[in-house]
């Protein structure tokens, strides 16, 4: 695998970020850092990196724009947001609710919750990956870390 075929910066339309509570900002800033210490993705057409990633929501579209390091167009396409609303949803409410027991519930209870969390981070990664097929071709943690991030970006839509 080639250093080229990765995202180099990552941009989240601040317009579309709403600020919510400390542990999904911090989850945000930790995708973030590890998309960019760590990824795999390499557009269709077979064009030259790394990339800039610009993350964005308009009219109910995840639009990814894409471009070289010189920030030059390599691709720009959106995916519905409709095919991400129930797994976020739902994955949002599993978070919820591990972080409200992290603070009184027994261990095998937050065990239970924190699998639940990992098992629908999966199942939107996978969704992901799917969206992208013909489009950018991306691994399994790359997908994982955008997930968290279009979750980020979903909670305003």
């Amino acid at each position: 695998m080639s250093n080229d075929q990765r995202i180099g910066n990552i941009f989240l339309d601040e317009k579309s970020v709403v600020r919510r509570a400390a542990h999904v900002e911090h989850e945000r800033k930790v995708a973030v850092y590890d998309l960019l210490e760590e990824n795999y993705f390499l557009p269709a057409g077979g064009h030259d990196g790394p990339f800039n990633l610009h993350l964005s929501i308009e009219e109910n579209r995840l639009i990814f724009d894409i471009r070289a390091e010189n920030d030059s167009a390599v691709d720009c396409f959106s995916l519905p947001l409709n095919s991400f609303r129930r797994i976020v949803k739902d994955y949002f409410m599993i978070c919820e609710s591990y972080f409200e027991a992290i603070k009184t519930a027994p261990p095998s209870r937050i065990e239970a919750l924190d699998m639940g969390r990992r098992g629908l981070h999966n199942e939107g990664s996978d969704i992901l990956r799917d969206r992208l097929e013909g489009k950018v071709e991306i691994d399994k943690p790359t997908s994982r870390r955008l997930f968290t991030l279009i979750c980020v970006l979903h909670i305003k839509a």
